[in-house]
């Protein structure tokens, strides 16, 4: 798997997990969506994501 499709379903798969949880467990999980928001955001003008560090340092072969 690349590092870009690794990204996008990472983002996917918090985004999906933080609706479900909001909708079947408590409101306040719905926060996690703005939080992967804000980062999507900030990392489109730093150049830095979290998941690519991840990605790089454990698996990337």
């Amino acid at each position: 798997m690349k590092k870009k499709q690794f990204v996008r379903r990472f983002a996917g798969l918090v985004i999906t997990a933080a609706f479900m949880g909001g909708w079947l467990i408590h409101e306040y999980f719905y926060l996690i969506t703005l939080f992967a928001g804000l980062n999507l955001l900030q990392s489109s003008f730093t150049g830095f994501c979290p998941p690519e560090k991840f990605y790089d340092r454990f698996l990337s072969g």
